[in-house]
């Protein structure tokens, strides 16, 4: 972290072990992201409820390259786990927000498409052909939604093509 820690709390005194937890967890940060330039806590008693107690925020800024982390927790019983709850947030992201920068972003695959080449209605099963030009076998319980009765030679499908025990088998397989 290039600049320092700013603890500050409201109508809540902390512990010098709170102090000490919070900047434990803040260190840990820069595991997460190596840029953090600063780090803000707040913790605070929002206000006091005489039914229902004593309920604690914690809110953790962080400034990174580009942008900023903000963390605001709901308010929890236990200051101790509503601080580490704050700062296990951060860390994750912190993470996220990283793997972003670097282009890491999860991308969704496509499913396959196919073509159905042969069907077995009485018999329950039928053969898709990939892209690739091979065939590749089904069963009706393969079918999304319950839809084998509708499947006719020539359908385009989506599939998740696996290996079954004699060879490539689809699963999850949908009308297009």
């Amino acid at each position: 972290m290039k600049g320092p820690l700013e603890i500050s709390s409201r109508n809540v005194d902390l512990s010098e072990e709170l102090v000490d937890l919070i900047n434990e967890k803040a260190g840990k940060l820069d595991n997460f992201h190596d840029g953090i330039i600063s780090c803000r806590v707040m913790v605070e008693v929002p206000h006091r409820s005489q039914k229902k107690g004593v309920f604690y925020n914690v809110r953790v800024d962080l400034s990174v390259p580009g942008g900023e982390v903000i963390v605001k927790r709901e308010p929890g019983e236990d200051l101790y786990v509503s601080i580490c709850n704050a700062f296990d947030v951060a860390e994750r992201q912190l993470k996220e927000y990283a793997d972003r920068q670097r282009g890491d972003v999860k991308r969704r695959e496509t499913k396959p498409m196919g073509r159905v080449v042969r069907i077995f209605p009485e018999d329950g099963y039928g053969f898709l052909e990939n892209v690739d030009g091979r065939e590749v076998y089904f069963h009706e319980n393969a079918v999304l939604g319950g839809r084998f009765n509708d499947l006719e030679v020539g359908n385009v499908v989506t599939f998740v093509e696996r290996e079954g025990d004699e060879g490539a088998q689809a699963s999850s397989v949908n009308l297009a």
